[in-house]
């Protein structure tokens, strides 16, 4: 196969969900978590700009510099990733995590310069260009490349953005680069799993107020648009309906949901009913015959 995938991968790989999720519901069931430990983690999306703030494409090379774990790749070449060790949720914990940022960063930032360049956060790079999300620019991972080819050959054609703002953009690209434009600040939030329902369903009412109290993306391409330009633009970036099953409702891959959960476990579910895989890889490992085994049993610690 011309993407390294047959039928009977995709056969597999959805036999082996299954079980994943019959795994899950055993876990559930039996209690066989960890107990809570009430810890946070933070990671933050970055990009790569010159003194001039044009985008530079320099990832690979500045991540050598930074020569650190807690830093990686991203989609774009633009783009770096940092994530921040769980935190306790306690005390003064949002003052460490704001000291521990601030030391990670500014190194960052003072390793990128020896390469002419710095490292920005904002959501939308507002001097990205549409020229700068061609497909020569995806960071140099095989996953994302391989991931960029899936998602285009299930769409079946290019990608079409077309969001109405102040002004209109309207365009197409060949890859889901202009994904990478889009970065962001993400809260880790361990919870056990009876409280795992009460706080998604609170994080996904207060979202949109969220997002307008953080709103800091309003220009795309040089063209102004929605004040918080983000959710639409990664929504069609990533989209793998055409038109015609967009018009038939079918599920964008991209969204908030539709309803409350009441169990971790809805999903899951939900994502294996409603999405085939785009990479489907996986190992023999048979996740019910390692809990027969006494696998993933919580600890005593």
């Amino acid at each position: 196969m011309a993407d390294g995938f047959g039928p009977s991968d995709r056969q597999h790989y959805r036999r082996k969900l299954q079980q994943c999720l019959a795994g899950l519901a055993r876990l559930l069931a039996e209690k066989r978590f960890d107990r809570p430990r009430n810890l946070m983690g933070v990671e933050i999306e970055l990009n790569l700009a010159g003194a001039d703030g044009m985008p530079r494409m320099l990832n690979g090379p500045v991540l050598e510099k930074i020569a650190s774990s807690d830093f990686q790749t991203e989609l774009g070449m633009f783009n770096l990733e940092v994530n921040i060790a769980p935190h306790q949720l306690d005390g003064r914990v949002f003052d460490r995590l704001a000291e521990e940022i601030g030391t990670g960063l500014g190194y960052a930032d003072r390793k990128a310069a020896e390469l002419d360049a710095n490292v920005v956060m904002i959501g939308i790079l507002p001097t990205l260009t549409q020229r700068d999300l061609a497909p020569e620019n995806i960071s140099d991972n095989d996953r994302y490349t391989l991931l960029n080819d899936q998602i285009l050959a299930a769409r079946g054609e290019d990608f079409t953005l077309d969001i109405h703002g102040v002004e209109r953009l309207l365009c197409t690209t060949e890859s889901i680069l202009p994904e990478a434009a889009c970065t962001s600040v993400q809260l880790h939030l361990q919870v056990t799993p009876a409280r795992f329902a009460p706080v998604w369903n609170a994080a996904q009412a207060v979202s949109g107020v969220q997002i307008a109290l953080g709103a800091n993306a309003p220009f795309v391409f040089g063209r102004e648009l929605w004040r918080e330009s983000r959710p639409p633009l990664f929504q069609q970036a990533t989209d793998t309906r055409p038109p015609e099953l967009q018009s038939q409702g079918v599920r964008p891959r991209t969204w908030f949901g539709e309803r409350w959960v009441d169990s971790v476990y809805d999903l899951f579910e939900e994502n294996v009913r409603y999405f085939p895989a785009l990479l489907p890889l996986c190992d023999e490992e048979d996740p019910l015959l390692v809990l027969d085994r006494g696998g993933c049993r919580a600890s005593r610690n």
